[in-house]
């Protein structure tokens, strides 16, 4: 740049002066050039992602995206074809192995074969879908991953067999906790909550994720529980092991009852309560069974009047009234008193019992004369001893105005404890043996007394076969379980305003049954003739002991009972029923037997 030279002022001396050189001044200035500079070297990168970009787009056309895996298999960049053999190669083989799956706590398997699972392929790479023309959606699939389902397809009928399966595993029900004995140690039982297998959401996730190659967790259903496992062992430590550590005193009048901890332990159950405790429960009538033999000397047994037959008249025997242990109210305390280790004593509380049919009542039911009776015989000596038994049994026995009179009900059991033998039956039309045998002749014989009686029946059932010394339409069978309880039952009311007496009298070859009581009918039966006859079948008899015989045939009858007032013999009603008797099949016997 020219300058021009500056003299100092002179001052009367002479001064040598440098010249200053001035810088011709920059056209551009430094800023811009940087950015300038920056420009040109984004251009390049951009053009040469351009470039790239263009190559991979040419390259990588019909293959999968990159960064693509199909159940844990990574196919991404490949194409199509080569992406279907590497899927076929890792995931076909998991078709034909069982499935592991958990369902709640519950761990089991599931056949895909059985469970008609199958995969689509070409659907499972559309899923994928085509190579992404966003750059930057390109350039991110170098860095990352995308799992992409199969498309699964299942035969619904095969899949809700198999876990119908399932379901048997996997189902329970809510479980509470409670403590069980063992002898007399306690045992804490924790809860255990029910569950259910979700069927319509595991379909749904077996079919999503069941070739994964991993355990698949199918969805349940919980249902909860009131108790937890801290109740339970509180109950356990609280109660139960107290309740158990020593005997219990039942303390009765002049002498004492020890209870044992086993029989206390038997006695004792537990309920859920409230915050998931639980309460205990005891059984009176357990108690009282260990305690109450050892002071049935303290009690008094009371006895009801019955009607006896003195001179073939009725007579009342006195009733007594008896003196008890009130088992409930004397055991109320065992709750608190369980709890202890020490004192643990219970006062026995006595009642009267009074009787239920007492002396005054009897007399006052005005059995006084014979109201119906009837005779059957012609019974074997082993079906007589049954008879025997049941009319000892019965005879005796008072029907109070309203009251149902139930044989089954007023008996009880009739098994070899009670007295009763085997003896002959018919079983299927043919001859058989059953202790009690002979039994069904007295419900007969006790028929037809309250029959003539005039009584109301309250149920009843005929013979399927016609038996001869019967008669027809007018008699009755009865049955048991082994266990006593009633199958066929013999039941009449006494629908009269006075009461009746039962009189059964026995002999060797014949049994005949007496109602007393005041008469108010007198009773005509008039049969019905036979129709619809039908003829006796063959049937082969049994392997041993048979007895062939002809059978008999089968038919339809009537009865027709008519009441008459029996003071004026004007009629009060008149029923007919109707019976059809099967034919008794015709028993054959093989060689031999």
């Amino acid at each position: 740049m020219p300058y021009e030279p500056r003299w100092p002022e002179s001052h009367g001396e002479q001064t040598d002066v440098l010249p200053v050189v001035r810088p011709e001044p920059d056209p551009e200035p430094p800023k811009k050039r940087d950015l300038r500079k920056a420009g040109w070297i984004a251009g390049g990168v951009f053009g040469l992602l351009v470039v790239v970009y263009g190559v991979d787009l040419l390259v990588s056309q019909g293959s999968v995206p990159r960064g693509v895996t199909v159940a844990g298999v990574d196919v991404g960049g490949m194409d199509r074809d080569a992406a279907e053999q590497e899927l076929r190669g890792q995931i076909e083989p998991r078709l034909t192995r069982p499935l592991a799956v958990t369902a709640g706590d519950v761990q089991g398997t599931l056949s895909p074969t059985a469970a008609g699972l199958g995969l689509d392929w070409p659907k499972t790479l559309d899923e994928a879908g085509s190579q992404p023309l966003n750059p930057f959606t390109r350039l991110a699939s170098l860095f990352s991953s995308r799992e992409v389902g199969v498309v699964s397809h299942a035969d619904d009928a095969k899949l809700a067999a198999a876990l119908d399966g399932l379901r048997g595993q996997v189902d329970r029900e809510p479980a509470e906790g409670t403590v069980k004995f063992e002898g007399v140690n306690p045992v804490a039982v924790p809860p255990k909550p029910g569950q259910k297998l979700d069927v319509g959401a595991a379909k749904a996730a077996v079919v999503e994720k069941w070739a994964s190659g991993g355990a698949l967790a199918l969805p349940v259903t919980a249902t909860p529980v009131r108790t937890t496992p801290e109740g339970v062992q509180a109950a356990l430590d609280q109660f139960a092991r107290p309740a158990v550590s020593g005997p219990l005193v039942v303390k009765g009048e002049g002498k004492n009852a020890t209870v044992k901890p086993e029989a206390i332990a038997a006695a004792l159950s537990f309920e859920p309560a409230e915050g998931g405790g639980l309460a205990p429960k005891i059984d009176n009538a357990k108690i009282a069974e260990a305690a109450g033999p050892q002071l049935k000397s303290t009690e008094k047994e009371g006895k009801e009047a019955t009607i006896v037959f003195e001179g073939g008249k009725p007579t009342v025997d006195p009733s007594t009234d008896g003196r008890t242990i009130d088992w409930d109210p004397s055991l109320k305390p065992l709750p608190e008193v369980l709890k202890k280790t020490d004192g643990r004593e219970v006062p026995a509380i006595y009642k009267d019992a009074p009787a239920k049919v007492t002396t005054e009542q009897a007399n006052q039911l005005g059995v006084k004369e014979v109201v119906g009776e009837f005779t059957t015989g012609g019974f074997a000596a082993d079906s007589g001893t049954n008879i025997r038994v049941v009319a000892q049994k019965v005879s005796g026995a008072i029907v109070k105005p309203g009251e149902t009179f139930s044989l089954n009900g007023f008996t009880g059991p009739r098994g070899k404890p009670q007295g009763y033998v085997e003896a002959g039956v018919i079983k299927d039309g043919a001859p058989g043996r059953e202790v009690g045998g002979g039994i069904s002749q007295f419900a007969t014989t006790l028929y037809n007394a309250s029959y003539f009686a005039g009584m109301k029946d309250a149920g009843h059932k005929e013979h399927s076969y016609y038996i001869s010394r019967y008669p027809a339409a007018r008699e009755a069978t009865v049955f048991q379980n082994p266990n006593g309880s009633s199958v066929i039952d013999l039941k009449f009311t006494n629908d009269s305003a006075t009461g009746i007496a039962i009189q059964a009298i026995w002999t060797p070859s014949s049994i005949t049954v007496k109602l007393w009581g005041t008469k108010r009918y007198t009773v005509e039966s008039i049969p019905g003739g036979r129709s619809n006859p039908s003829d006796p079948q063959p049937k082969a008899g049994p392997a041993e002991n048979c007895h062939a015989s002809n059978g008999a045939p089968g038919f339809t009858t009537t009865d027709t009972r008519v009441l008459k007032d029996a003071a004026s013999g004007r009629e009060v009603s008149r029923s007919t029923r109707t019976v059809h008797y099967n034919p008794q099949p015709k028993i054959t016997c093989g060689e031999g037997q």
